[in-house]
């Protein structure tokens, strides 16, 4: 049985950073893990994605340059680090393994249960 386990929210002050883990257990046979993130009241928004074996990755607009999303193959973690972190950067993240490329939730099969980031200003 395929779990995703995130670790590593909490709350941070503005500007300040995060490290998400995100670890697998099971087989997965999805080449691609990615990273979510929903606040309150809003709809759950693609952040970044990695393609497992290649290694390429994929972000959007709004997080290039301030997150960086790697992996520990040994490990089968999957890590987001979060540099300059605003208030409106409050959200519940995710991981998620599925096809790549895509920065699309549909294209996720499995998720984890999210782990909460408060920033505060």
């Amino acid at each position: 049985q395929v779990q995703l386990v995130e670790s590593g929210g909490g709350l941070v002050q503005a500007g300040g950073s995060l490290r998400l883990s995100c670890t697998a257990s099971g087989r997965i046979f999805r080449n691609t893990r990615g990273w979510f993130r929903q606040a309150p009241g809003k709809e759950r928004d693609f952040l970044a994605a990695l393609n497992w074996s290649g290694g390429s990755t994929i972000y959007a607009d709004s997080v290039k340059g301030r997150f960086t999303i790697s992996k520990d193959g040994a490990k089968n973690t999957l890590y987001l680090q979060m540099n300059s972190l605003k208030p409106e950067d409050t959200a519940v993240y995710y991981c998620a393994a599925g096809s790549w490329p895509s920065s699309d939730q549909t294209g996720y099969d499995y998720w984890g249960q999210g782990t909460q980031v408060t920033v505060s200003s």
